[in-house]
């Protein structure tokens, strides 16, 4: 099984879709780096030489940032923003869509489930 960037490829599937199973790698980039690595994109992983895997490998490391790399710089470039006290960093800050979007309805993905509303309990009767 090819281990690549920390990942085990499924190795019945064509290279170019298993790429794709690495965090930070998706068509356009497996396209890219197997041309680069000048490997076959229509191989299956099982059928990989140790060579071609050590090419794809080293073409990863030197022109993509792939897995825990690309996690860290994403959430180091949110906090930065919330640091900041920008509107984008704030909207992260808050839960909220950062993108522009309405919040009177829907944004349940970034809101989470309904608060629902919070009824006062109804007073008990006047005792005589």
């Amino acid at each position: 099984m090819a281990r690549i960037a920390g990942v085990d490829l499924p190795r019945e599937k064509r290279i170019e879709v298993s790429l794709q199973y690495i965090y930070g790698i998706g068509k356009t980039s497996a396209k890219l780096i197997l041309e680069r690595a000048n490997v076959s994109p229509v191989t299956r992983t099982k059928d990989l030489t140790d060579d071609e895997v050590r090419r794809i490998r080293e073409t990863i490391e030197q022109n993509v940032k792939v897995e825990g790399d690309l996690r860290r710089e994403i959430s180091l470039n949110v906090k930065r923003l919330m640091d900041l006290g920008c509107y984008r960093g704030l909207r992260h800050r808050k839960g909220l869509p950062v993108r522009g979007q309405r919040t009177h309805t829907n944004a349940r993905t970034r809101k989470g489930p309904k608060k629902g509303l919070v009824r006062k309990a109804a007073a008990p009767a006047p005792k005589a």
